[in-house]
């Protein structure tokens, strides 16, 4: 079977046409088991699509997974997982059936998919969420660990420091002969979790195609970069409106996809045609209700690939990257601030950790005056504001 496809036809069927061990990721959205007909437009009015998600009991059902599972695991590469999406209409009995065709041992995750969604006139809880089963083939599956950005109420100042067992047993920071604290080695930040805040596609969104239980590429692009590589194959044997495939083109991985509706393969090849992938205001900017950094804070301090501090008046952010093996607090010159009161406010945070290096970021030309009441080696740098007023005062001069 050809690679970078859309195949038409039966899936069950499809998937006996490719060799063992081939495919290096079996991502699946199968029907939900809701025993009616799923229909949407798009935006236009042009096109209708529809499938029919109805099946004579339960048992005929997880049949069709079964078949679909233990086909998944012949193809997949021993270092090759599936992932199966589903929601709460027959996760339970899915899951057994996963484990009668992969194994229990080789269960990696139950990821919850959560998103904002608008209130219905359905008696009890909204529903916000749906799950995807992570399985490997065996233990030696690939797996890249992706990292995410701290709380802001995480005191990072603290994370950075390493801690030890005093003599009652109790966690305590680590101290050098001097009393200073031991500094820790470099953070990368936090593992990603099996709880993934991904928003729903808006219904505005180009993205969206109008089929029916179309997931966002953000997602799949998750997916692919936890345990694929460039070059990998990924299949979908329900591929739909080809999310999948899409993401799969976009991170330079190799696909199959397949899908029993003409419609659905038409569609997806025009996808990969076409590559409308909506980006997300809500993961770019966050949600945390305790940011306190302003926006132009924040943009300082990703453009000079820091971590943000929230809740320290001397350390606004860590550089991510270490320097002679220790981290480096930054800090940003306030709107009232002289440039001698924030280096005192970073001198004071930074007491006591032996900081190789450490930055203010000048944000206004205030002059620099080297009489301080003490002693202090924080490089500073001006910022790119700042260099570019510099600058162009510079050419008026001349």
């Amino acid at each position: 079977m050809e690679v970078n496809k859309i195949y038409h036809g039966n899936c069950v069927e499809k998937l006996k046409e490719i060799e063992d061990s081939k495919v290096d990721l079996i991502y699946f959205d199968p029907p939900f088991f809701t025993q009616r007909k799923h229909s949407l437009t798009n935006k236009n009015n042009s096109k209708t699509y529809e499938f029919d998600d109805k099946y004579a009991s339960i048992a005929e059902y997880l049949t069709l997974i079964k078949n679909v599972l233990e086909q998944s695991k012949r193809i997949l590469k021993g270092t090759g997982s599936v992932f199966l999406h589903c929601d709460k209409t027959a996760s339970h009995n899915i899951r057994v059936v996963m484990d009668q065709v992969f194994g229990r041992e080789n269960f990696q995750s139950e990821i919850i998919w959560s998103y904002k969604r608008w209130s219905n006139a359905k008696k009890g809880l909204l529903n916000a969420h749906q799950v995807i089963f992570f399985y490997s083939k065996t233990q030696d599956f690939k797996f890249n660990t992706l990292y995410t950005n701290y709380s802001a109420t995480t005191n990072l100042d603290q994370i950075l420091q390493d801690r030890e067992r005093n003599e009652n047993g109790k966690s305590v920071y680590k101290k050098d002969e001097n009393g200073n604290v031991i500094l820790g080695k470099e953070k990368k930040g936090v593992p990603l979790s099996d709880v993934w805040e991904i928003p729903y596609l808006n219904p505005k969104a180009r993205e969206r195609t109008g089929y029916p239980t179309q997931k966002p590429v953000l997602l799949l692009n998750q997916i692919l970069n936890i345990v694929t590589d460039e070059g990998d194959l990924v299949l979908d044997p329900f591929c739909g409106s080809g999310t999948t495939c899409v993401s799969a083109k976009y991170l330079k991985r190799k696909f199959i996809g397949i899908d029993v509706s003409i419609d659905a393969v038409k569609l997806a090849n025009s996808r990969l045609a076409e590559m409308i992938i909506s980006e997300s205001n809500l993961l770019n900017k966050g949600t945390n209700e305790y940011q306190e950094k302003t926006p132009k804070e924040l943009a300082i301090l990703q453009n000079i690939g820091a971590f943000p501090v929230q809740r320290n008046s001397g350390i606004d952010g860590f550089l991510k990257e270490h320097f002679a093996g220790m981290p480096v607090p930054i800090k940003i010159q306030g709107e009232y601030e002289t440039v001698e009161d924030a280096i005192e406010k970073l001198e004071n945070a930074s007491l006591g950790k032996d900081y190789r290096m450490k930055i203010l970021i000048q944000t206004r030309e205030t002059g620099v005056s080297r009489l301080f009441g003490f002693e202090s080696d924080v490089t500073i740098i001006k910022s790119l504001e700042l260099q570019t007023k510099s600058l162009m005062q510079r050419f008026v001069l001349i």
